[in-house]
């Protein structure tokens, strides 16, 4: 292919991906190294109260933002090096909670909190996603063929929808008198309040996860087996082998590749949960690095945003993605350059 062919087809990618993604993180690590505050000015403010003989006034001075003839705040920027990130991760407070092994000292810092569940959720929902998806593909292999369109159609179903309108629906179940509380209570011959504490709260939002992207690694764990070698399987069988072994020795190493695959999306997703925090309303008990920086953006009470601060939680958030992703990066370029040989 020519170099002028090769051009035209990269540079509409290429040019989008510069816009859109290059040039806002570019943006936002600078943004993490700067401080941008409202322009405050003092004006004398006087308030009067009624009185019987008359009014009595007082003049306060009060700190209020500069309005510009836009009717926009004026702001104003500067450099202020790592000041940012020490904001968010608070070293002092966090040092401070693990030298005396106060975890709930440690959880009270935002930041520290909210990467306590991203992990968490990231860790435990990985090799779910993978098994249910892989129980799921293997069933649907395995059944007659005319039953396997209505199975995939129903599998695929939790997929297709848009991932707030399902967590809230998983919060209309169990919230209050909902159906699925109401029936538990029933069945428990007692009152539950699963949205009273964190615990219960984490294991909806993991229920809810696997429940919806588990179609996702189904649908590719499927087109998977259709490839795996059929010469192999018989040689396997009529070798003795059983279900399990023949899944061990030949089906997984064969989705080898495809495992990988849906691990990377997972971590890159699962870390960025988002989501299950909005549906749920679970600001009070959990927190996530994402919904962090999203609350960073949420204007005070004189309307200023922590722009510095979101950037940075944003910074790290990426690094923390970064470092889940190094070992199958690893694992995936041992594999290209074995299979190069």
């Amino acid at each position: 292919m020519k170099f002028k062919t090769f051009a035209a087809f990269v540079a509409p990618s290429l040019v989008m991906m510069l816009l859109f993604i290059a040039a806002p993180l570019v943006s936002v690590f600078i943004g993490s190294f700067q401080l941008h505050q409202p322009v405050l000015q003092e004006v004398e403010e006087e308030s009067c109260t009624p009185g019987f003989t008359g009014q009595t006034c007082t003049t306060t001075i009060v700190t209020r933002p500069v309005i510009a003839e836009s009717g926009e705040m004026l702001t104003t920027t500067e450099w202020v090096g790592w000041t940012n990130y020490t904001r968010v991760l608070n070293p002092e407070a966090a040092w401070d909670a693990v030298t005396s092994f106060d975890w709930n000292a440690l959880m009270q810092v935002d930041f520290w909190a909210a990467l306590r569940f991203t992990l968490m959720f990231t860790l435990v929902t990985l090799p779910l996603v993978i098994g249910v998806g892989l129980a799921i593909a293997l069933a649907v292999n395995n059944a007659a063929k005319h039953v396997r369109g209505p199975v995939i159609f129903v599998s695929l179903l939790p997929f297709i929808i848009t991932p707030v309108i399902g967590a809230l629906s998983i919060r209309w179940l169990f919230i209050g008198d909902g159906i699925l509380t109401a029936g538990l209570e029933a069945w428990l011959d007692r009152d539950l309040a699963l949205f009273a504490q964190a615990w219960t709260i984490e294991l909806m939002m993991l229920f809810y996860r696997v429940w919806h992207v588990a179609p996702f690694a189904f649908v590719i764990f499927y087109a998977g087996l259709q490839t795996v070698n059929q010469d192999t399987l018989e040689s396997a069988i009529i070798d003795g082998a059983n279900r399990f072994e023949r899944l061990r020795y030949v089906i997984v190493p064969h989705l080898a590749p495809l495992i990988v695959f849906i691990a990377l999306i997972h971590l890159m997703d699962a870390y960025r949960v988002f989501e299950e925090i909005v549906g749920f309303t679970s600001q009070a008990h959990v927190i996530s690095l994402q919904w962090l920086t999203y609350d960073f953006l949420q204007p005070d009470d004189s309307g200023n945003r922590a722009f510095g601060r979101a950037s940075a939680s944003a910074m790290l958030t990426m690094v923390g993605i970064v470092v889940l992703l190094i070992p199958l990066l690893r694992r995936t370029w041992r594999d290209h350059k074995g299979g190069s040989h």
